[in-house]
């Protein structure tokens, strides 16, 4: 049996998209409405599962360290609210330094997400706020939500069919 599942960019769509790279703690704040559009979402049975470009790590300015205290520090909010994100994948990659697979809008992190947890992507969605989101989930045949930084997930819940 395949899984449905919501594919989610994370700055601008997860947490606030601040003009500048986030990758500490202090400065990672949840977009307004996310809580409730992931509790809606998890409870109609869609896996959840974050697909991020991070290229600033290749260019030195933070590290995978940084990058995944940061993920922990997401997964203990949303475990707070009893929300569990099925995985999260990420592109450490900069175009500057040289082309990757795995950067959106290349789709090899969704590919492998959708392979590992057996994903059916007639059912499933990818939202995120900029067009090389968009490409990425069409080159995969998800259905694309293409949302406005910052902008309240919960608007986006009746696009989504069950």
């Amino acid at each position: 049996m395949k899984n449905k599942a919501i594919f989610l960019d994370r700055d601008g769509v997860v947490n606030i998209e601040r003009g500048e790279y986030t990758w500490r703690i202090e400065d990672f704040k949840l977009t307004a409405g996310l809580v409730g559009f992931l509790r809606k979402v998890q409870r109609k049975g869609y896996l959840m599962i974050i697909i991020s470009n991070q290229g600033e790590i290749v260019k030195g300015v933070y590290t995978h360290g940084d990058v995944e205290k940061v993920h922990q520090h997401l997964n203990k909010l949303l475990a707070e609210e009893d929300i569990y994100l099925t995985d999260i994948y990420y592109c450490p990659h900069h175009p500057d330094q040289g082309k990757c697979l795995c950067r959106k809008p290349q789709s090899v992190l969704l590919e492998k997400a959708i392979a590992r947890y057996h994903v059916d992507v007639e059912k499933s969605y990818f939202i995120g706020d900029s067009q090389r989101d968009a490409e990425a989930g069409k080159k995969v045949h998800l259905q694309t939500i293409l949302i406005i930084s910052n902008q309240d997930l919960r608007a986006s819940l009746d696009l989504i069919n069950d």
